[in-house]
């Protein structure tokens, strides 16, 4: 059911570093991203896949993992992404609906990240990116970089919770290592016509 698809696709960051993920898995992770609505039908989109080990190795420093657990430097090598499916802009494809890219750019990842939590495979956006990566990835000016979605197999759980007091946001993770995720409560976030929310 796609409802339970949805609570169960979580954003990961540590992963089973010593399970990889097959070509074909990845391929059509980007075939369902592609399927996504495109403003315009322009589909400027393109995506690069990186399973080489050490092109991984030199992707990872390029990276800025969890805002919000400052003392948290990324994943420990073990826990690291199996792959990346990095996700590019064809400026020569986008035209006036460039400023819809990331609309666009939400619809495919999600996407994706259904398709792989489908698997038992889970992901990070990371939109937190140095420019170097574009000199490891040797990427053409023509492309625009926008994120990258780190995947693997999850070394980690992943718990929902209703958000509440002074930062209903914030996401933490208790002594045990588990990561919660706060999200706000469907009556804050639902507006009437009329009213405002909570009310």
């Amino acid at each position: 059911m796609i409802a339970d698809l949805i609570r169960a696709t979580r954003t990961v960051r540590r992963y089973r570093e010593d399970l990889a993920i097959g070509d074909a898995v990845l391929r059509g992770l980007v075939d369902l991203a592609r399927l996504g609505g495109s403003a315009g039908n322009r589909q400027p989109l393109r995506y690069t896949i990186v399973t080489d080990q050490r092109l991984r190795e030199q992707v990872f420093p390029c990276l800025g993992w969890a805002g919000y657990l400052r003392d948290w430097p990324g994943p420990a090598e073990g826990e690291r992404p199996a792959a990346y499916i990095v996700c590019l802009l064809d400026r020569d494809r986008s035209g006036a609906a460039e400023k819809h890219a990331h609309i666009d750019l939400g619809i495919a990842t999600q996407n994706l990240l259904l398709g792989a939590a489908e698997q038992g495979i889970y992901g990070c956006r990371i939109a937190s990116v140095a420019p170097a990566i574009k000199r490891v990835l040797g990427v053409d000016e023509r492309y625009g970089f926008l994120l990258v979605v780190a995947l693997g197999y999850p070394a980690e759980q992943v718990v929902l919770e209703e958000g509440g007091g002074d930062d209903p946001v914030r996401y933490w993770r208790d002594k045990n290592g588990v990561h919660h995720v706060p999200k706000r409560r469907l009556d804050d976030v639902l507006l009437l016509p009329g009213k405002t929310a909570g009310e």
